[in-house]
């Protein structure tokens, strides 16, 4: 009896804690809505097997308690409740998965008139790629990467001499316009995470991933590595700062192209 006293506290506790809980989701601030509406959905129907498993519990410590003249009956097999309990966890396992499902098909599906930018981490900070006049990015490799090139841009790709390179921790993006996010690690696994766009995915070394999302409202925003990259995992942010188009592209027009740092290098080394 105590028992299933303690269960239905235990119940009546995490539904009041769920309700007063001051911790909830960020406001979002993309289009990934439908990301939300999955965890929501997976969320309800956990909740609600968590309340009726755990009062079902409650109510079969009461009824079958031991008591004195009662005999337990022995029943191995029962089809009928087999069968409901294999169609009701089919049907909340399709319910929760359905919907996630869905969103992570349009995930993986970028707009074609997207804009691209390259997010590049290392040990512990995050710098930025755009692509010129000609909207392409230029190729890298790893053993391009020195302190005059430190994206590792392949000096003999015409594609890449157009660049703009952003070497510091802050990215502008214009709201209200797709943009795939390319992902690149420069050293060992590193996640690019903002918690207010619902977007994430690791960055692997050796190979590209990517996200895209479309900005819906102007702020900044804290990008987040959301793996632990070594001792100092815990410094590695940086910001998104989504703006109007014009001011965006004021902010882009201040950073050098790869052609220009590679000039600005050669007037130095050229210099008395």
């Amino acid at each position: 009896m105590r028992f299933a006293i303690v269960i239905v506290l235990l119940v009546i506790g995490s539904l009041i804690f769920h309700f007063v809980s001051p911790w909830r989701q960020t406001p979002i601030a993309s289009n990934w809505g439908e990301i939300d509406n999955a965890l929501t959905i997976t969320f309800w129907v956990c909740g609600i097997v968590f309340v009726a498993l755990n009062l079902f519990l409650a109510y079969c410590v009461y009824k079958f308690r031991h008591r004195k003249g009662l005999k337990a009956t022995y029943e191995p097999e029962n089809m009928a409740l087999e069968k409901q309990l294999t169609v009701w966890t089919a049907v909340g396992i399709v319910v929760m998965l359905a919907p996630g499902l869905l969103a992570w098909n349009k995930y993986i599906t970028v707009p074609d008139d997207a804009s691209i930018v390259e997010a590049v981490g290392q040990q512990w900070q995050w710098s930025f790629r755009f692509p010129g006049d000609d909207g392409v990015l230029g190729a890298v490799a790893t053993e391009n990467i020195s302190a005059d090139n430190p994206f590792g841009i392949n000096p003999d790709d015409p594609w890449g001499i157009d660049d703009i390179l952003v070497d510091g921790g802050e990215l502008h993006l214009p709201i209200d316009q797709p943009v795939k996010i390319v992902l690149r690690s420069n050293d060992v696994l590193h996640n690019f995470y903002v918690p207010q766009f619902r977007a994430k995915m690791d960055l692997v070394p050796g190979t590209i991933t990517y996200i895209w999302l479309i900005p819906t409202r102007t702020g900044t925003f804290e990008i987040l590595c959301a793996e632990y990259c070594g001792v100092g995992h815990y410094v590695m942010r940086g910001y998104v700062v989504v703006d109007e188009v014009d001011e965006y592209e004021s902010w882009l027009s201040d950073y050098p192209t790869y052609g220009q740092t590679i000039a600005d290098a050669a007037i130095e080394i050229g210099a008395p």
